[in-house]
């Protein structure tokens, strides 16, 4: 190994990350043979094969999987190195690897932009997935920081809540319930529901509140997308629940109305987290303490319906334009 260069290890973990040599090279702006040989070289240093091929598919060996986390870490060594680099300099200066759900992207774009007008040397990779390949992502150590609603329990985390995440009922403008006042949990039962997919913490949430009350509702639609739902209930095809931070548009528009059911909103909370014993880099700590202290910032349906000269009239929110 003495013998492979970091050239060969970037490739290679290019490669073992997309499972594939086409995507490696297009990547990396190489050719595929560039990529081939530079693997090949790296086998022979070895003296192991790092992949193996069955039918189409492209699977790391063991001696594979050995090189890519140590790849891993020496990437993420080297990528600290320069970072403290830039602060012995007086810059902040590297790239932060973020990971969030899917509801997270409703806010956390308008906290990245924030963050970097205060620090313009710093690049993000921002990846936005489901809660299960978060998880996995989580587990697998391939970003800095991880912000969800549910934390698992099973992976050993460091986790601060920063922000108030209500989960309400949501119908369109026009369903019967819509006015109602203390709408009992019960009066859901029977009635057709869009759910999100299954390991989905909105969903696991939901589920733990209806079984309490022994409500059923029929899920009529599975959905793993937030714009999907809203549109699936603007088309009529039943109530959901989702989290607040998602309907700023559809309130000030008109379109989607919140129900005042017993025993609702859901109080979740939005936590940041990260592996526990994981070394932060010095971008991630920066943005740890950046996100704890700004999270206030981060506009709720009243202020953002108060700019736009709407007002709220009443308990489950409508929106009435001021002239």
């Amino acid at each position: 190994m003495r013998q492979a260069t970091l050239h060969q290890l970037k490739v290679f973990e290019a490669v073992a990350r997309h499972r594939s040599f086409t995507k490696a090279a297009e990547e990396m702006m190489i050719t595929q043979p560039t990529v081939s040989t530079q693997v090949k070289q790296l086998t022979q240093n070895l003296g192991l094969p790092l992949f193996e091929q069955i039918g189409k598919q492209l699977y790391l060996t063991e001696a594979g999987e050995g090189l890519l986390a140590t790849c891993q870490n020496i990437f993420e060594q080297l990528d600290n190195l320069e970072m403290q680099i830039a602060a012995l300099k007086g810059t902040k200066q590297g790239r932060l690897r973020l990971g969030v759900v899917s509801t997270a992207k409703y806010f956390v774009p308008r906290l990245l932009g924030y963050f970097c007008q205060q620090y313009p040397g710093i690049d993000i990779a921002l990846q936005v997935t489901n809660h299960a390949t978060l998880i996995q992502r989580m587990q697998d150590n391939q970003d800095d920081l991880y912000i969800l609603s549910q934390p698992p329990e099973d992976i050993a985390l460091s986790s601060q809540p920063f922000l108030d995440n209500p989960l309400v009922v949501v119908a369109r403008r026009d369903h019967p319930l819509v006015g109602e006042k203390n709408i009992p949990i019960k009066s859901l039962a029977g009635e057709p529901f869009i759910m999100r997919e299954q390991g989905s913490g909105t969903r696991l949430a939901i589920q733990n509140l209806f079984d309490r009350y022994k409500v059923a509702v029929k899920v009529r639609l599975e959905l793993g997308s937030n714009e999907a739902i809203k549109q699936g209930i603007a088309g009529g095809l039943g109530l959901s629940v989702l989290s607040k931070h998602t309907l700023i548009a559809e309130q000030l528009m008109g379109e989607l109305a919140i129900l005042d059911v017993q025993h609702f909103p859901i109080h979740l909370r939005w936590y940041v987290t990260h592996l526990e014993g994981k070394q932060l880099s010095i971008i991630a700590e920066t943005f740890l303490q950046f996100l704890l202290e700004n999270s206030s910032n981060i506009p709720t349906l009243e202020t953002i319906a108060l700019q736009n000269k709407y007002l709220i009239t009443n308990s489950h929110e409508d929106l009435v334009k001021l002239s």
